[in-house]
Formats: C-alpha cells, sequence, structure tokens
C-alpha cells in the first residue's frame, strides 16, 4: 500500500462519517450555506442542468449534494436490451467475471460471491459481466437502473469506509468487497441481476426508493420486495460519494461497447453494452 492508503486504515473512519452526516443534514444557514458554496467552488459545481438553480434553494448540504435534475436532462438509451450507465461518473473496470472473481484494478481481483456477500449468489453470477461506474465529488448523485426489472431483495453489508477512487483501488485488497456495501437483486429479461451501491469514505448514507435511508449495522440486513423499475428510473442515493457496480449473469452475453473501457466519462443513462434476453 502507498502513504494515502495506509493512512486511511488508522482513521476512524465510522466515527469520521458519522460526523460528516451530522454536519451535511444540518439546516443551519451559516453551515449549510458554507458547505455548499464552498463545495460548489471547490469541484466547480454549476446548477445550470439541475432542477433548483440557486445554492439558497437547497435545505442542506444533504439536499444539495443530492440535488435532482431538470427534467429530461439525461436521455436514456432505448436500444433493445442495452444496458445503461446506472450513474454520472468514470468507468473504474468493466468486463467479464472469471473464475468468480471481478477485476478491481490492473493486478487486482475479487470475488463477486464475497462482493455480495453471499456464496449462491456468487455462484450464480460466475462467468458474467460487470461494469463498475465511480462517482466523483462533482457528480449528480443518484444512481438509476441501468436495465428494467423487479427488485426482489434488498442486502446491507456493513463493512470499511475507504476511500474507492483509484489510488485505493490500486492498493487495497478486495476493496468493493470491503467497504459497506447495498446490494440490490432483480428479476429481469436476462435473469438475476444485480446493483451494488458501494459506501467510501465519509460516505454519510446510501437510500433506495424501496428501502429508505439505510440505518448502519454490525450485522448484514436483508428484505424482501416486489418493485418494478422501468430502465433509467431513480433507485437511490448517496449522501456523499462512491461506486455503483452492475453485474449480469452468464444468461446474459452481455457484449459491453468498445468505447467503454477504464476511465471512460460516462452519464447516466448512456449505453455501455447489449444483452441478451432470455427465450420465453
Amino acid at each position: 500500500m502507498n502513504v494515502f492508503t495506509t493512512l486511511q486504515q488508522f482513521v476512524p473512519q465510522q466515527q469520521l462519517s458519522k460526523v460528516a452526516g451530522r454536519l451535511a443534514a444540518s439546516r443551519h444557514p451559516y453551515v449549510k450555506r458554507a458547505f455548499i458554496r464552498g463545495f460548489a467552488k471547490a469541484y466547480g459545481v454549476s446548477l445550470g442542468e439541475y432542477e433548483r438553480q440557486s445554492f439558497n434553494a437547497y435545505e442542506s448540504f444533504n439536499d444539495f449534494f443530492t440535488r435532482e435534475l431538470k427534467e429530461n436532462a439525461r436521455t436514456i438509451d432505448s436500444s433493445a436490451n442495452g444496458i445503461v450507465s446506472p450513474a454520472d461518473g468514470i468507468i473504474s473496470q468493466l468486463g467479464q467475471i472469471e473464475d468468480h472473481k471481478l477485476l478491481q484494478a490492473k493486478g487486482r481481483h475479487y470475488d463477486v460471491g464475497q462482493l455480495l456477500a453471499d456464496s449462491e449468489d456468487g455462484s450464480y453470477f460466475a462467468d458474467g459481466s460487470f461494469a463498475t461506474v465511480y462517482l466523483a465529488p462533482s457528480n449528480y448523485h443518484r444512481v438509476h437502473m441501468p436495465f428494467a426489472g423487479t427488485l426482489t431483495k434488498t442486502r446491507y453489508v456493513p463493512g470499511t469506509l475507504f476511500s474507492v477512487n483509484n489510488t485505493t483501488a490500486e492498493n487495497v485488497p478486495d476493496l468493493f468487497a470491503r467497504n459497506e456495501r447495498l446490494v440490490c437483486l432483480f428479476d429481469t429479461e436476462y435473469g438475476k441481476a444485480a446493483v451494488v451501491m458501494v459506501g467510501a469514505m465519509i460516505v454519510a448514507g446510501i437510500e433506495t426508493v424501496a428501502t429508505g435511508k439505510i440505518s448502519r449495522t454490525e450485522d448484514i440486513q436483508e428484505a424482501d420486495h416486489d418493485m418494478s423499475f422501468e430502465k433509467g428510473a431513480e433507485l437511490g442515493r448517496f449522501y456523499l460519494g462512491s461506486t455503483a457496480i452492475v453485474v449480469l449473469p452468464k444468461a446474459a452475453k452481455a457484449d459491453w461497447q468498445d468505447s467503454m473501457k477504464a476511465n471512460s466519462v460516462v452519464k447516466m443513462g448512456q449505453l455501455l453494452g447489449q444483452a441478451k434476453a432470455q427465450q420465453a
């Protein structure tokens, strides 16, 4: 590990995230103004494509950070069997799951069953496909559906809160399978599929439309659902950013576009590749 990732091991990750969460949720006018304007200046955030176009219109930093886009600000690709990006961000990695392993960074792999916190699910997705999208601080921070499907289960998995940028991904083994995360499992025309929302350093919370904001616990939390989503529909959001991982089964035969590779910049709804629907 390098100095940056080594130091993260000694930072009180959970406590730091709790403090950040309280400040980010504050509606005190001086607190929220300082955080919103300071953040916007540091990361060059413009409100041109967002519904509320004044910094004063947001009730807290959290409200600002999860700001909603204007209607039709993103085009959801309508290609038949197209898999779209679940978020604005950068492709960290994408490709095939080989011998139960996903590529984290050059020379580093991790186990799909460990990511999903379930060995049976891991076996199902063996030899499938994945796409990992990293959301930078300045990005739009809502996560949307990369395919149409019915949410059948959510699984909250407690864990560490390492940063998830490229430097950490290159240096921390099993990063995405160690960090706190929410696994969302769906029934789709391709079989079972998953979207995993991975927490990170100073991430103050994960929320979905099905679960509300997740309460942190030391144990895995599972819940059953029966909620249908169209491709491009909002699935959830991060209170301070992170990563979304799309996992598809072998039967989907996902064919990622040649233009999609590590470090490609993507927008929510942009076509990542094609999949193959199962025969009725």
